[in-house]
């Protein structure tokens, strides 16, 4: 196993070259087979792991703290209400000590600068187990399920339908690099980040990737191999429901736009979803769905970052 990534941080794809990207896949890919044949490995035994979360979690706190446990290692939970990150202590101070005692930090947070003053104040690898700006972690599972639908990503197009947010930042900057175009279709002042669509367009020149903005959701769909959609009002955005519910009604992900993409097109979705509103239930529960195929693959994927980081 290559020790290129050891120690380093995972804030955002953006930092990562597609061929280190393909190299977390590549090893994701074989603990995912040695796990279903019964082999384990004990990579990170003595390792430890803090998680910090400020946001609740299912999904990324279950398969980081099994991913620790299946390689030989330990996870600690430490939730908001225990450390307060920059009200009881200061991030830098949590980082500092956590660091004394622990091989890696993952950090689940409101404001990606959370993230970025934990790795600042911390010698260990810090992980963004999502952000404001970035989920870099869900990108991975995502990236893995679609090598696994499709096969390589070069020349193929996946088609982002809804909210140009966090989940569709580190979606756009990891196709781009492993060569995947990406539409994305939002409402009018819902697209994506300029910065990072302007990243994600200059990693797709080396690699041939296209990254297009549309307000037409059957424009994005036509001829895409894959659809992808998230919740219309993240966490942080209570307020907004309304007027987001009103802007994104046109941007359902339905039986009728899945029949405008490719015949034989993949569904998918970070979840947890709201049935009825992003996506339907027939197209949630139907056969181009892959959306469980994404949630246990964030297991394998992110047992491959931390093999490789810590």
């Amino acid at each position: 196993m290559s020790r290129t990534l050891r120690g380093r941080d995972y804030l955002s794809l953006a930092d990562f070259s597609g061929e280190e990207i393909r190299e977390i896949l590549a090893l994701a890919v074989t603990f995912k087979r040695d796990q279903r044949s019964g082999h384990d490995h004990g990579l990170l035994r003595g390792k430890s792991l803090a998680m910090i979360f400020e946001k609740p979690s299912l999904r990324t706190r279950v398969t980081f703290e099994l991913g620790m446990r299946q390689l030989g290692g330990h996870a600690v939970v430490l939730g908001s209400a225990e450390i307060q990150l920059g009200v009881r202590e200061s991030v830098a101070d949590v980082a500092a000590n956590l660091e004394r005692w622990v091989d890696g930090i993952m950090a689940r947070t409101f404001e990606h600068a959370t993230v970025e003053a934990l790795a600042a104040g911390a010698r260990v690898p810090v992980i963004n187990g999502l952000s404001g700006l970035e989920h870099p972690c869900q990108a991975l599972a995502d990236l893995l399920t679609v090598q696994e639908k499709i096969g390589d990503f070069a020349g193929s197009a996946a088609a982002w339908v809804g909210d140009g947010n966090n989940v569709c930042h580190s979606f756009l900057l990891g196709a781009a690099k492993l060569g995947l175009s990406v539409h994305v279709a939002t409402p009018e002042g819902y697209a994506p980040d300029p910065t990072v669509v302007a990243a994600a367009r200059t990693a797709g020149e080396q690699t041939g990737a296209v990254v297009r903005l549309t307000h037409g959701p059957y424009e994005a769909v036509a001829g895409a191999k894959v659809i992808y959609t998230d919740v219309w009002t993240s966490m942080g955005q209570e307020a907004e429901k309304a007027a987001r519910a009103r802007a994104f009604a046109p941007f359902q992900v339905d039986g009728k736009l899945v029949a405008a993409a490719d015949p034989e097109v993949v569904v998918l979705h970070c979840l947890p979803a709201h049935r009825g509103e992003e996506i339907t239930s027939d197209v949630l529960d139907g056969p181009h769905s892959a959306v469980l195929d994404q949630a246990e693959n964030r297991l394998h994927a992110q047992k491959a970052l931390l093999a490789l980081l810590l």
